[in-house]
Protein backbone atom coordinates (compact mmCIF):
# COMPACT_ATOMS: atom_id res chain seq x y z
CA UNK A 1 0.00 0.00 0.00
CA UNK A 2 1.00 3.62 -0.48
CA UNK A 3 0.30 5.89 2.49
CA UNK A 4 0.84 9.66 2.68
CA UNK A 5 1.31 11.09 6.17
CA UNK A 6 0.97 14.79 6.99
CA UNK A 7 3.07 15.53 10.06
CA UNK A 8 6.49 14.09 10.77
CA UNK A 9 6.76 14.67 14.52
CA UNK A 10 7.02 11.87 17.05
CA UNK A 11 3.65 10.41 16.09
CA UNK A 12 4.23 10.73 12.34
CA UNK A 13 7.67 9.18 12.65
CA UNK A 14 6.38 6.27 14.71
CA UNK A 15 3.50 5.65 12.33
CA UNK A 16 5.77 5.80 9.27
CA UNK A 17 8.22 3.36 10.90
CA UNK A 18 5.46 0.86 11.74
CA UNK A 19 4.02 1.00 8.23
CA UNK A 20 7.43 0.71 6.56
CA UNK A 21 8.29 -2.31 8.70
CA UNK A 22 5.10 -3.93 7.41
CA UNK A 23 6.29 -3.53 3.82
CA UNK A 24 4.23 -0.49 2.85
CA UNK A 25 5.45 2.54 0.91
CA UNK A 26 5.18 5.84 2.77
CA UNK A 27 5.50 9.55 2.01
CA UNK A 28 5.76 12.06 4.87
CA UNK A 29 4.99 15.76 4.49
CA UNK A 30 6.67 17.79 7.23
CA UNK A 31 6.75 21.57 7.60
CA UNK A 32 9.91 21.73 9.74
CA UNK A 33 13.07 21.47 7.63
CA UNK A 34 15.05 20.13 10.58
CA UNK A 35 12.50 17.38 11.24
CA UNK A 36 12.24 16.53 7.54
CA UNK A 37 16.02 16.18 7.28
CA UNK A 38 16.10 13.92 10.34
CA UNK A 39 13.34 11.69 8.96
CA UNK A 40 15.29 11.34 5.72
CA UNK A 41 18.08 9.75 7.76
CA UNK A 42 16.26 7.64 10.34
CA UNK A 43 13.47 6.04 8.29
CA UNK A 44 14.15 2.75 6.53
CA UNK A 45 12.30 1.21 3.59
CA UNK A 46 10.44 2.65 0.61
CA UNK A 47 9.78 6.20 1.73
CA UNK A 48 9.72 9.79 0.55
CA UNK A 49 10.04 12.88 2.76
CA UNK A 50 8.61 16.20 1.52
CA UNK A 51 9.46 19.49 3.22
CA UNK A 52 6.23 21.48 3.08
CA UNK A 53 2.77 22.15 4.46
CA UNK A 54 0.40 19.17 4.40
CA UNK A 55 -2.52 21.59 3.96
CA UNK A 56 -1.11 22.75 0.62
CA UNK A 57 -2.30 20.73 -2.38
CA UNK A 58 1.03 21.33 -4.13
CA UNK A 59 2.96 19.43 -1.50
CA UNK A 60 0.32 16.70 -1.36
CA UNK A 61 0.75 16.28 -5.10
CA UNK A 62 4.56 16.21 -4.72
CA UNK A 63 4.06 13.37 -2.23
CA UNK A 64 2.19 11.32 -4.86
CA UNK A 65 -1.23 11.76 -3.31
CA UNK A 66 -2.97 10.78 -6.56
CA UNK A 67 -1.65 7.24 -6.10
CA UNK A 68 -2.24 7.01 -2.35
CA UNK A 69 -4.43 4.33 -0.84
CA UNK A 70 -4.64 6.15 2.49
CA UNK A 71 -3.96 9.70 3.69
CA UNK A 72 -3.24 10.27 7.37
CA UNK A 73 -2.96 13.64 9.14
CA UNK A 74 -1.21 13.49 12.52
CA UNK A 75 -0.04 17.03 13.22
CA UNK A 76 -0.62 18.63 16.59
CA UNK A 77 -3.26 20.97 15.15
CA UNK A 78 -6.77 19.58 14.63
CA UNK A 79 -7.69 22.33 12.17
CA UNK A 80 -4.68 21.48 10.01
CA UNK A 81 -5.54 17.78 10.14
CA UNK A 82 -9.10 18.54 9.08
CA UNK A 83 -8.09 20.81 6.19
CA UNK A 84 -5.43 18.45 4.84
CA UNK A 85 -7.85 15.50 4.95
CA UNK A 86 -10.53 17.56 3.20
CA UNK A 87 -8.08 18.38 0.39
CA UNK A 88 -6.95 14.77 0.05
CA UNK A 89 -10.54 13.55 0.02
CA UNK A 90 -12.22 16.19 -2.15
CA UNK A 91 -9.46 17.32 -4.50
CA UNK A 92 -7.52 14.10 -4.97
CA UNK A 93 -10.25 11.52 -4.20
CA UNK A 94 -8.08 9.51 -1.82
CA UNK A 95 -10.16 6.43 -0.92
CA UNK A 96 -9.53 6.73 2.81
CA UNK A 97 -8.54 9.65 5.04
CA UNK A 98 -7.74 9.29 8.73
CA UNK A 99 -7.06 12.18 11.09
CA UNK A 100 -5.57 12.37 14.53
CA UNK A 101 -7.91 14.26 16.85
CA UNK A 102 -5.93 15.98 19.58
CA UNK A 103 -9.06 17.26 21.31
CA UNK A 104 -12.05 14.94 21.94
CA UNK A 105 -14.29 17.97 21.42
CA UNK A 106 -13.44 17.91 17.71
CA UNK A 107 -14.39 14.28 17.07
CA UNK A 108 -17.93 15.25 16.04
CA UNK A 109 -16.66 17.78 13.47
CA UNK A 110 -14.45 15.20 11.78
CA UNK A 111 -17.24 12.64 11.69
CA UNK A 112 -19.73 15.11 10.21
CA UNK A 113 -17.55 15.53 7.12
CA UNK A 114 -16.93 11.80 6.75
CA UNK A 115 -13.33 11.70 7.98
CA UNK A 116 -12.21 8.94 10.32
CA UNK A 117 -10.68 10.36 13.46
CA UNK A 118 -8.85 8.65 16.29
CA UNK A 119 -6.58 9.76 19.09
CA UNK A 120 -4.34 6.72 19.39
CA UNK A 121 -1.41 6.24 17.01
CA UNK A 122 -1.49 2.48 17.47
CA UNK A 123 -5.16 2.49 16.50
CA UNK A 124 -4.31 4.45 13.33
CA UNK A 125 -1.66 1.89 12.42
CA UNK A 126 -4.15 -0.91 13.03
CA UNK A 127 -6.77 0.76 10.85
CA UNK A 128 -4.33 1.04 7.97
CA UNK A 129 -3.26 -2.57 8.33
CA UNK A 130 -6.95 -3.54 8.16
CA UNK A 131 -7.15 -1.55 4.93
CA UNK A 132 -4.31 -3.61 3.47
CA UNK A 133 -6.00 -6.87 4.36
CA UNK A 134 -9.69 -6.12 3.98
CA UNK A 135 -10.09 -2.79 2.22
CA UNK A 136 -11.60 -0.32 4.71
CA UNK A 137 -13.50 -3.09 6.45
CA UNK A 138 -13.16 -3.64 10.17
CA UNK A 139 -14.17 -7.22 10.87
CA UNK A 140 -15.99 -7.45 14.17
CA UNK A 141 -16.24 -11.23 14.24
CA UNK A 142 -16.25 -14.31 12.08
CA UNK A 143 -19.41 -16.39 12.11
CA UNK A 144 -19.94 -20.11 11.60
CA UNK A 145 -16.79 -21.52 9.97
CA UNK A 146 -15.45 -18.18 8.78
CA UNK A 147 -17.54 -18.02 5.59
CA UNK A 148 -19.71 -15.23 7.01
CA UNK A 149 -18.44 -12.15 8.83
CA UNK A 150 -19.92 -9.35 10.84
CA UNK A 151 -18.15 -6.27 9.50
CA UNK A 152 -18.12 -2.57 10.28
CA UNK A 153 -17.89 0.02 7.48
CA UNK A 154 -17.57 3.78 7.75
CA UNK A 155 -20.08 5.77 5.71
CA UNK A 156 -18.04 8.31 3.68
CA UNK A 157 -18.97 11.81 2.62
CA UNK A 158 -21.43 11.01 -0.16
CA UNK A 159 -21.28 12.27 -3.74
CA UNK A 160 -24.58 10.89 -5.04
CA UNK A 161 -26.79 11.47 -2.00
CA UNK A 162 -27.50 14.41 0.27
CA UNK A 163 -25.08 14.38 3.19
CA UNK A 164 -27.56 16.43 5.21
CA UNK A 165 -30.53 14.12 4.59
CA UNK A 166 -28.55 10.90 4.48
CA UNK A 167 -29.49 7.79 2.56
CA UNK A 168 -31.97 5.08 3.51
CA UNK A 169 -30.17 1.88 4.41
CA UNK A 170 -32.87 0.04 2.43
CA UNK A 171 -31.89 2.00 -0.70
CA UNK A 172 -28.27 0.87 -0.65
CA UNK A 173 -27.96 -1.86 -3.31
CA UNK A 174 -26.43 -4.58 -1.18
CA UNK A 175 -25.52 -7.80 -3.01
CA UNK A 176 -27.29 -11.06 -2.28
CA UNK A 177 -25.89 -12.79 0.82
CA UNK A 178 -25.11 -9.48 2.53
CA UNK A 179 -27.22 -7.28 4.77
CA UNK A 180 -26.95 -4.07 6.80
CA UNK A 181 -28.15 -5.08 10.25
CA UNK A 182 -27.32 -2.07 12.42
CA UNK A 183 -25.85 1.41 12.45
CA UNK A 184 -23.40 2.72 15.05
CA UNK A 185 -23.65 6.47 15.48
CA UNK A 186 -21.63 8.86 17.62
CA UNK A 187 -23.13 7.83 20.94
CA UNK A 188 -25.67 5.18 20.05
CA UNK A 189 -26.32 2.08 17.97
CA UNK A 190 -29.62 1.10 16.36
CA UNK A 191 -30.93 -1.97 14.58
CA UNK A 192 -31.75 -1.24 10.94
CA UNK A 193 -35.35 -0.97 9.86
CA UNK A 194 -37.18 0.45 6.84
CA UNK A 195 -36.71 4.04 8.05
CA UNK A 196 -33.05 3.90 9.09
CA UNK A 197 -30.87 6.53 7.42
CA UNK A 198 -27.10 6.54 7.14
CA UNK A 199 -25.05 9.73 7.39
CA UNK A 200 -21.34 10.46 6.85
CA UNK A 201 -19.39 9.27 9.87
CA UNK A 202 -21.87 6.52 10.76
CA UNK A 203 -20.62 2.96 10.88
CA UNK A 204 -22.77 0.38 9.15
CA UNK A 205 -22.71 -3.09 10.70
CA UNK A 206 -22.93 -5.59 7.85
CA UNK A 207 -23.39 -9.34 7.79
CA UNK A 208 -21.82 -10.67 4.62
CA UNK A 209 -20.28 -13.62 2.89
CA UNK A 210 -16.51 -13.20 3.24
CA UNK A 211 -16.02 -13.23 -0.52
CA UNK A 212 -18.38 -10.26 -0.93
CA UNK A 213 -16.52 -7.81 1.35
CA UNK A 214 -14.70 -6.09 -1.52
CA UNK A 215 -17.98 -5.69 -3.41
CA UNK A 216 -19.74 -4.27 -0.36
CA UNK A 217 -16.86 -1.90 0.21
CA UNK A 218 -17.09 -0.58 -3.34
CA UNK A 219 -20.82 0.06 -2.88
CA UNK A 220 -20.20 2.23 0.18
CA UNK A 221 -17.40 4.13 -1.54
CA UNK A 222 -19.75 4.91 -4.45
CA UNK A 223 -22.54 6.40 -2.32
Amino acid sequence: MYIVIAGGGKIGEYLASVLLESGNSVAVIEQSLETANRLSVVLQGRYLVIHGDGCDSRYQEDAGIRHADVFVAVTGQDDSNLVSCEIAQRVFNVPRCIARANSPKNLRIFKEVGIECVSSTTVIAGLIEEEALLGSVSVVSSLAHGNVVLAEMLVPRMRHHSNAEGVLAADIPMPEDSLIVAVAKEDDAIVCNADTRLFPGDKAIVVSDTDLLDHVRSIFKAL
